[in-house]
């Protein structure tokens, strides 16, 4: 036996958001949206030579999918801890060697302090949840993660507000005795989307939890993305069949490694 000494981090808390997602995301909304990481972005990690970057890992959809599809290192950022404690658990139950493949980040890529650690980075549901003050630091820092010539494959936001709200119910799903469900609820305020989760356990006829938890989503256009990318020498690639995803090239120089 051992006495552990603990000290607290010295690092800034990280955002605890997500807490009731996390439970419910699994269960609800991670198998088709497994499906649809391969789908769209299956492709260009298996060209990565390099490393693959996933900006908001989540509970760990693409880096799962870029273990499977590639034989690179991966780097999972996830500041949000209810999340992140998924994704542990989930790539704790992985063999050795491909553990010892991924990297995970507790803090926003803009403090993770990565260099030119990847040829191909994705950002998968997590830029329409950022500010756009906030949003605009993460540009930089991709391009400093990227090596040069490297790719970007980001899910573009909502490109406007919903005229009115915007409804998607989740298909219940059993686990034992008890049915989960859920909906999502999108509706404008002011110059955001409210975007609202409703969650609920059952047992027959009896509900026997509720939950809700509210997130805030900006919209932007293409255009507009583009022209947050391009001072940090990102290029749009061909337009992709899924037109939901934007895909660009960081120029052949790429930014210098910065103090």
């Amino acid at each position: 036996m051992h006495t552990v000494i603990s000290r607290a981090s010295t690092a800034p808390a990280p955002p605890d958001d997500y807490t009731v997602s996390a439970e419910f995301y699994d269960v609800l909304q991670a198998q088709q949206d497994a499906l649809r990481v391969h789908r769209l972005y299956g492709a260009d990690v298996r060209r990565a030579r390099t490393g693959v970057l996933d900006v908001g890992a989540g509970t760990g959809r693409v880096t799962l999918m870029s273990l499977r599809e590639s034989a690179v290192g991966v780097h999972a950022v996830e500041p949000a801890r209810a999340m992140r404690t998924s994704l542990m658990t989930r790539l704790a139950s992985l063999p050795a060697e491909s553990r010892a493949r991924v990297t995970v980040h507790p803090h926003p890529l803009d403090q993770a302090d990565l260099y030119r650690v990847a040829d191909v980075a994705v950002c998968h549901n997590t830029v329409a949840c950022l500010p756009p003050a906030v949003r605009r630091t993460l540009w930089p820092a991709i391009a400093r993660a990227l090596v040069p010539g490297g790719s970007l494959h980001l899910q573009l936001p909502p490109d406007r507000l919903p005229d009115a709200p915007v409804v998607r119910l989740f298909p219940g799903q059993r686990v034992g005795g008890h049915e989960y469900g859920g909906r999502m609820v999108m509706s404008a305020e002011g110059p955001r989307i409210r975007t609202r989760f409703d969650y609920w356990v059952c047992a027959g006829s009896r509900v026997l939890r509720e939950h809700t938890e509210t997130f805030w989503m900006w919209p932007a256009s293409r255009g507009a993305l583009l022209g947050e990318l391009r001072p940090h020498g990102f290029v749009p690639l061909p337009d992709r069949a899924d037109t939901s995803v934007l895909a660009l090239a960081l120029g052949r120089s790429g930014p210098n490694r910065p103090g």
